[in-house]
């Protein structure tokens, strides 16, 4: 197997990055209700860092 650093792609990780979250998984992540939860994702869309702020403000 070469050592070819150029080939580096991942895809699928990318990919992740990108979606917005799934409202079961980020209530349980936050503690947070569902509703609340589908309220911040709604409100954010695919970025993960600002909707894990929200997040992060309502469950304190």
């Amino acid at each position: 197997m070469s050592n070819d650093k150029t080939k580096k792609i991942q895809p699928a990780k990318e990919a992740v990055t990108e979606a917005p979250y799934e409202v079961i998984y980020f209530a349980k992540k936050h503690r947070i209700s569902n509703e609340d939860a589908r309220d911040i994702i709604e409100k954010h869309g695919a970025n993960r860092k600002e909707a894990d702020k929200a997040g992060r403000r309502i469950s304190v």
